[in-house]
């Protein structure tokens, strides 16, 4: 019987065209590295946002240097022109057609989707179990690039074999092929994990383990900027500001639910006098205990708990990445409680908060998408049809009724409840995860939350997770990259260096200096006797906002000299002028500094 799964659309840009290209392109590789490297087992080869992958089980150690020659072999097939044919199998027939090519992976994938409509996609000589979702022939495959070499586990499960992941990038036309490498060129300058060092941001060190941040002095600064703003933000926005342990006993999240649907991302458990403590994955059920130590009323509600919670989760050691992704991550986190009747307003709230952030840290680009359970999958969820449909309808609705455009994205959810995911775009175009409002009708029916209503009887509040950061690490690894290390005055950690070109302007720039920490400026000085164009390439290296140069006739005139990072300087400035300037600059959170 024939499967039609071939993807003829008259956008080349839709996502549906496009993941069929990179799927397309995945089983070509597949074929060019199998004719390569003989005794290649093949997994699966999906594809992903902007490109595509496929596993492969091979003696062969595939390097960098490998990628070109596959490549090569891709091209040659593509100019097959084959067509992608599919064909609806039985499992018998599946099951011997693997068996005879020797390809575990697939018996085991076979196994799993036994029950399920079968189907074999072929091109040439080349044959795959898959779904489908392909171009019409491989004469579409025309502008790709394989990129990297990685390592990944069998279904992302470290205790099954360690398989080799190529990955690869595919588009319609050339030009968006090459404006997609030069993204990507430029993402590694600006990659987190080689400038926060550099700048000595921060650090991941190998005796204390993997993915567990030490913030340095300039890195443990601008976090404290970070939180400072955020802190003054919530309580002008209702919030009042609570902390919790980093332990609790294993009973709490059993009555959560964590340790029955969220156990594999939780450390396991520290025997303390016979009982049974884990560290918390989530400050949730904490500041519900909050809640729960008096008696509420309607009166009190909305309640908006916040903290800045330091959580622990089992990250596995194939994922974890740099600040993006880690084991020990603090949450801007807060919980709000209220009535039916306040759940939308206060949605909105945290949407409005959320897009403050947004402006404030320099980021004009986001989109909106909606998470939603699966329906055909309840066993990952807690609550009812009615229950999800109800809570996504809350959220909706908030984006409908504000015109926001969003995107619903099905089986997405976490296990107690809808969300509303804000991705912001950086400055090089890559949408980041990074706020999440999410609706909760779980957690207060396991805590037996109440409060007392205006008609003098029991009600269940409802329950709104924020964070707006996301969390500290992620955020900060976000701002690094989007800025390239070139953060705005009011965020550096260093805002001024002032800079003198021999030992007779010594005192000069140590008034100047002082000056300028009265107004509330982070400066240091550089009073070495180093030639003044090496004091000028290192502090531009450190990516400081502002040099204040101070020579000999800078001291004779009372002036100051201030140079730009980016090269621009401007002479005979009065320091009253030059700090007014800069201390204007850093009140207004400028981006982008503006000098005439």
């Amino acid at each position: 019987m024939p499967a039609a799964d071939i993807v003829r659309s008259a956008d080349p840009n839709s996502q549906e065209a496009l993941d069929a290209l990179r799927h397309s392109c995945a089983h070509v590789m597949a074929q060019a590295v199998q004719e390569l490297f003989p005794g290649t087992k093949i997994t699966i080869g999906p594809a992903i946002e902007h490109g595509f992958y496929y596993d492969f089980d091979s003696e062969h150690r595939f390097t960098e240097e490998d990628l070109p020659k596959i490549q090569k072999r891709m091209l040659q097939i593509a100019e097959g022109n084959h067509d992608f044919k599919g064909e609806e199998v039985t499992y018998d027939q599946s099951k011997k057609y693997w068996e005879g090519r020797g390809e575990k992976y697939k018996l085991e994938l076979l196994e799993q989707f036994k029950d399920q409509k079968l189907t074999h996609y072929t091109h040439d000589t080349f044959t795959d179990l898959c779904r489908g979702g392909h171009t019409p022939s491989t004469k579409a495959i025309r502008h790709f690039k394989l990129l990297t070499v990685a390592g990944a586990y069998w279904r992302g499960d470290e205790k099954n074999a360690m398989l080799q992941r190529i990955y690869g990038t595919a588009w319609p036309t050339k030009d968006q092929l090459m404006q997609h490498l030069k993204m990507l060129e430029e993402a590694k300058k600006r990659d987190h994990r080689k400038l926060g060092p550099a700048l000595d941001l921060f650090s991941i060190q190998d005796l204390a383990g993997p993915g567990l941040i030490f913030w340095h002095p300039k890195g443990g600064r601008m976090r404290l900027i970070m939180e400072d703003w955020l802190r003054a933000e919530a309580l002008k926005r209702g919030y009042q500001m609570v902390y919790s342990p980093h332990i609790a006993n294993k009973d709490l999240w059993n009555v959560s639910g964590h340790t029955g649907f969220y156990r594999q991302n939780m450390f396991g458990e520290i025997e303390v006098e016979k009982a049974d403590y884990m560290l918390k994955p989530m400050n949730c059920p904490c500041h519900i205990l909050i809640y729960k130590s008096g008696l509420r009323s309607y009166k009190q509600l909305p309640m908006r708990l916040a903290e800045l919670g330091t959580v622990y989760r089992y990250e596995r050691s194939g994922v974890l990445h740099g600040l993006m992704r880690v084991r020990g991550f603090t949450q801007d986190d807060a919980h709000i409680f209220c009535t039916p009747d306040q759940i939308e307003s206060e949605i909105e709230g945290c949407l409005d908060f959320a897009l403050k952030v947004f402006e404030v840290f320099g980021f004009t680009q986001y989109k909106m998408e909606v998470s939603t359970w699966d329906p055909e999958k309840p066993g990952e969820y807690v609550g009812e049809a009615e229950d999800w449909e109800r809570s996504t309808k809350a959220l909706t609705s908030v984006l409908e009724r504000r015109g926001t455009p969003y995107k619903l994205c099905k089986g997405e959810a976490a296990f107690y409840g809808p969300k509303i995911d804000v991705k912001l775009i950086d400055a090089i175009g890559r949408p980041w995860q990074l706020s999440t409002v999410q609706f909760d009708f779980n957690l207060p029916k396991r805590f037996d939350m109440e409060y007392v209503g205006s008609d003098g009887a029991r009600h269940r509040p409802l329950m709104v997770h924020r964070a707006l950061y996301g969390s500290i690490e992620r955020f900060f690894g976000i701002l690094v990259e989007h800025y390239a290390g070139n953060f705005p005055l009011w965020l550096a950690p260093v805002q001024v260096k002032v800079l003198t070109l021999t030992e007779e302007q010594d005192a000069a720039a140590a008034e100047l200096k002082a000056k300028l920490e009265a107004a509330g400026l982070r400066v240091e000085l550089d009073l070495r006797r180093e030639r003044i164009g090496h004091k000028i390439r290192e502090a531009t290296l450190e990516k400081v906002p502002y040099m204040a140069i101070v020579g000999p006739k800078d001291v004779e005139t009372g002036t100051v000299s201030a140079r730009l990072r980016d090269g621009r300087q401007f002479n005979g400035l009065a320091p009253a002028d030059f700090i007014k300037k800069l201390v204007d600059e850093a009140a207004t959170k400028q981006t982008t500094p503006v000098w005439e």
